[in-house]
């Protein structure tokens, strides 16, 4: 049977069929979350969920009581935000939602109801899956609107990290494992020493063969920590400070010692370590363009940039006449140049017709939806970044790094404020 592969931001879980169980077990209340609940029979689900993915990814399932807690926080976590979003004014609209569920059919290259019925063949319960969808993307955007959009990353703060790390300079990408024993805000010498005994605890099991994914699944508070603490692949640059000193010292397989931040224990892994040599290719070129927004019709817009090409080769300056005639305002006043760009940076048309050029050749006159061009390629080179491409890649890694690290806080502050009655 077709499996569906499901490569979104989105964390779907695929539903599976409960087991029959009497009914006051399914009645059950597992845990009040403010005005909520989180029932026994939607915990079991979610638990069978995770088994089930945890077994395709070839990680070891801890024990069931373990597991049960991990799941419960989260299930715990997500409740709040909803609740968060449905008091913000957040929604998501039937039509939003059918979109989404669209693009995933579309990734998977079925139709949407070759999609609807293969899940269904799998075992999932196809309204509960877009449910789950709508939760995911709900709790999102409260997230973009509470946490994501109140980083502000002053410039200042990017040039003293561009001259005080060489982090981005480094070619290499690190695939990291991680483990958080959590702090409560304002924690007691007592509940600090004692989480940090557990991490310590939890240290030396790893540094005895424990297997770490199974370690974070059991007992990790970071949000990946139901994926076996798996951070995926990243530059030391989109790291905290704390993590990146750290990872630069270890080697493939090694683990970190216990790190301390205001968050909580950290434990991590490096799994593998990956080059990136960050070199791009670019062109120089210029060009004139007559636009299709002119009035004038096709035919008389080639007729025009046919002379004009005419004129060039009977010895006229090119960039005389993109002064004088291009519809680009932008390049028409530089001559036409267009300076050194990514070729991807340009429509197709435009692209295809600087890849056929050599050196200084002028093209033929061609279209694209902006009008008729002519295009002089000048150069070809494979550049190792600008200044420009530098300062926003630490700002994005500034911005990454202060986004996660209010994220942890801002969620464990809604959990401490939350009114939550487990009872299991």
């Amino acid at each position: 049977m077709r499996q569906i592969i499901l490569s979104s931001l989105l964390l779907l879980m695929i539903s599976m069929p409960l087991a029959h169980a009497a009914t006051e077990e399914l009645d059950r209340i597992a845990a009040v979350v403010n005005d909520d609940v989180i029932s026994l029979s939607e915990l079991n689900l979610r638990t069978q969920q995770i088994i089930q993915q945890l077994k395709e990814s070839g990680t070891s399932v801890p024990s069931h009581n373990q597991l049960q807690r991990q799941i419960l926080e989260r299930m715990i976590a997500e409740k709040i935000q909803l609740e968060i979003a449905k008091e913000s004014g957040i929604t998501l609209s039937e039509e939003e939602l059918n979109q989404i569920v669209a693009k995933l059919a579309q990734d998977n290259k079925l139709t949407l109801t070759q999609f609807r019925q293969t899940l269904i063949n799998q075992g999932t319960d196809y309204e509960k899956f877009r449910e789950q969808i709508r939760q995911e993307v709900l709790i999102n955007r409260i997230k973009v609107k509470q946490v994501d959009n109140r980083v502000s990353i002053p410039s200042s703060e990017v040039e003293n990290y561009l001259k005080s790390s060489a982090s981005l300079d480094k070619n290499n990408e690190y695939h990291l494992l991680h483990i958080l024993i959590a702090l409560p805000e304002a924690a007691s010498p007592k509940i600090t020493q004692e989480k940090r005994q557990k991490a310590e605890s939890i240290l030396k099991q790893l540094n005895s063969g424990s297997d770490f994914r199974e370690m974070a699944v059991a007992f990790s508070d970071g949000q990946q920590a139901l994926k076996g603490g798996d951070l995926g692949w990243r530059k030391v640059g989109y790291l905290p400070t704390l993590f990146s000193d750290e990872v630069m010292k270890m080697s493939a397989n090694d683990l970190s010692p216990i790190l301390r931040s205001s968050s909580g224990f950290h434990i991590l892994k490096l799994a593998d370590v990956r080059g990136d040599k960050q070199i791009v290719h670019q062109v120089k070129a210029r060009h004139i363009l007559l636009s299709n927004k002119s009035g004038q019709s096709d035919h008389q817009l080639k007729e025009r940039i046919s002379a004009l090409l005419e004129r060039i080769k009977q010895g006229e300056d090119f960039s005389t006449l993109a002064r004088a005639n291009s519809d680009d305002s932008g390049s028409a006043a530089k001559g036409g140049e267009l300076g050194w760009m990514d070729p991807a940076n340009y429509v197709s048309s435009f692209k295809e017709m600087l890849a056929s050029l050599e050196i200084n050749e002028i093209s033929k006159p061609f279209q694209s939806e902006f009008g008729w061009h002519i295009v002089q390629l000048q150069g070809r080179r494979n550049y190792d970044n600008s200044k420009d491409v530098r300062y926003n890649k630490a700002y994005k890694a500034l911005t990454q790094r202060k986004i996660d690290e209010d994220y942890q806080i801002w969620l464990r502050r809604l959990r401490d404020e939350a009114f939550v009655d487990i009872r299991l």
